[in-house]
């Protein structure tokens, strides 16, 4: 069955470099490319199995801070799994403590273990 990721607040060139990233980890993956509230709104209620979240939203977003939109609709979606991406530690931790799965740096795309990470991230049971 094929999976829905969401890149929710990146800039094109981000964009790019993770959706290399996730047809590598997810083969057959639907990309999708979320630039406001609204197309976040949609894409969620559509149903999404991954949101990939930017440190700092781009776009039209009425929050700037992916931690606080990730807090906010962990609440309103239980099943769709969020990650951080950002290279900032402190970032990762608070994006976990409001309810993130574990997500990378920017820098690291490309190796093993964001492969690892996006691969578990869509999985029926999640490794612990």
């Amino acid at each position: 069955m094929s999976k829905t990721v969401a890149f929710i607040g990146h800039c094109g060139p981000d964009s790019s470099y993770l959706r290399l990233a996730v047809s590598k980890a997810i083969p057959g993956a639907k990309i999708v490319s979320v630039d406001d509230d609204e197309s976040m709104k949609a894409a969620l209620e559509a149903g999404v199995d991954l949101a990939l979240f930017n440190r700092v939203l781009d776009y039209g977003f009425a929050e700037t801070e992916g931690v606080k939109v990730i807090g906010k609709l962990a609440r309103f979606y239980p099943s769709t799994r969020m990650m951080m991406v950002s290279n900032y530690p402190e970032t990762q931790a608070q994006a976990l403590a409001a309810g993130a799965v574990p997500g990378f740096g920017k820098r690291e795309i490309g190796s093993p273990r964001v492969v690892q990470l996006l691969q578990e991230a869509v999985a029926e049971t999640p490794a612990k």
